[in-house]
């Protein structure tokens, strides 16, 4: 199967400590100091479908405006993906998990 392809593209290098992250099962490595938001369209991740017709979907504002970037983390809650750091181990999913799912 082919890699999922990037919806961003970063035009500057960042320097930084690595992260590694997990959403929907997919292993993601990012830069501490990412946003979830960026981590996520430079690994090609589809963020969330539209309610009403399935459509991808991958942020709209990237400024905490809208809710069209909610995650849910396996911690439990819902974060906005484009105001959230990454950091080391985050386990994400794009739809809400039953009660002990998430965790195993």
């Amino acid at each position: 199967m082919d890699a999922p392809k990037p919806l961003f593209r970063r035009v500057a290098v960042r320097a930084g400590r690595p992260a590694t992250l997990s959403f929907e099962g997919m292993t993601i490595t990012a830069t501490a100091g990412d946003s979830v938001l960026a981590a996520l369209l430079e690994s090609g991740a589809l963020v969330r479908r539209l309610e009403f017709g399935g459509e991808p979907r991958a942020g709209f504002c990237l400024m905490g405006a809208c809710q069209d970037c909610w995650v849910w983390s396996a911690e439990g809650g819902r974060i906005r993906a484009c105001t959230t750091l990454v950091s080391d181990g985050m386990v994400l999913f794009a739809e809400p998990q039953p009660m002990g799912a998430a965790h195993g």
